[in-house]
């Protein structure tokens, strides 16, 4: 048994080295200068801040954060209000039709996001919101997966409770928040964590409906430092980079229990 786990733990910790490699590898490149990329280096003779400075010269970076984690806090909150109240509605309130609903809202999942792309931009379009921060984030306010993801968690609560509350006066509302939300935390914060990186990591939705330096998101600005002027310098784009994926990390680090026990929950149930 102790060879067997020594054996997994190894193998666990290859796998950690390989995957993290490449931030790793970006991390130093980004304490480098022009000399020491191209020779190849893995870790920097003499590390220096000034690609990280640099990169916040040659374009408004931090303009692009700010963007990013508005629209990215913007969409997490408006996933979690909206899935979490369809959810209760699917689960505690009886209306005609709710299983016919319910599947139409899951056969939502099955559609590509590209077929959905030209009506929603016509949307933003329309009502002006094009190079705002609500044309990047409102499109993604309603989410079937978190909705499918919320249900399974309330589903385990009982209806009786439910229907005690009703008899005693007490408000759906009431209910909804006093008693369901607080029993729901870690498939809400599977929920807040999924959405606010999924809406961080957006690329080409940002590039449709923004065309200001004023209105662009983080991936945007890479893709700008991938330009003649600047792809050279590698050791500035990696510090972009950094900048970049730096609260992703934490954000994930932060809620990775929370992310595989909510996610193991939604595939059990």
């Amino acid at each position: 048994m102790t060879m067997r786990n020594a054996l997994v733990y190894t193998l666990l910790v290859l796998s950690a080295a390989v995957m993290l490699f490449p931030i790793g590898y970006a991390f130093s490149i980004s304490l480098m200068d022009g000399s020491e990329v191209l020779k190849g280096n893995l870790i920097p003779q003499e590390p220096s801040l000034a690609n990280y400075v640099a990169a916040f010269d040659r374009i408004p970076l931090l303009t692009y954060l700010v963007n990013s984690l508005v629209v990215a806090l913007l969409v997490m909150v408006g996933q979690v209000v909206l899935s979490s109240l369809a959810a209760f509605a699917f689960v505690f309130i009886d209306f005609k039709g709710k299983a016919l609903i319910f599947m139409l809202f899951l056969a939502t999942m099955m559609v590509p996001w590209e077929a959905t792309m030209v009506p929603n931009f016509l949307t933003v379009q329309s009502l002006g919101w094009l190079n705002s921060v609500w044309g990047l984030s409102v499109p993604f306010f309603a989410l079937a997966f978190g909705t499918f993801l919320l249900r399974q968690q309330f589903k385990t609560i009982p209806y009786e409770m439910y229907e005690a509350s009703q008899i005693a006066g007490i408000s759906r509302f009431r209910f909804f928040w006093n008693v369901v939300l607080p029993v729901s935390k870690t498939p809400l914060v599977t929920l807040s964590v999924y959405s606010f990186l999924t809406t961080w990591n957006m690329y080409l939705w940002p590039l449709l409906v923004t065309n200001t330096e004023q209105a662009r998101t983080v991936q945007i600005g890479i893709k700008q430092m991938q330009s003649n002027e600047i792809a050279s310098d590698w050791g500035v784009v990696m510090a972009a980079v950094v900048m970049i994926i730096i609260p992703t990390l934490l954000l994930l680090f932060a809620g990775q229990k929370q992310l595989q026990e909510g996610l193991t929950q939604g595939a059990i149930k």
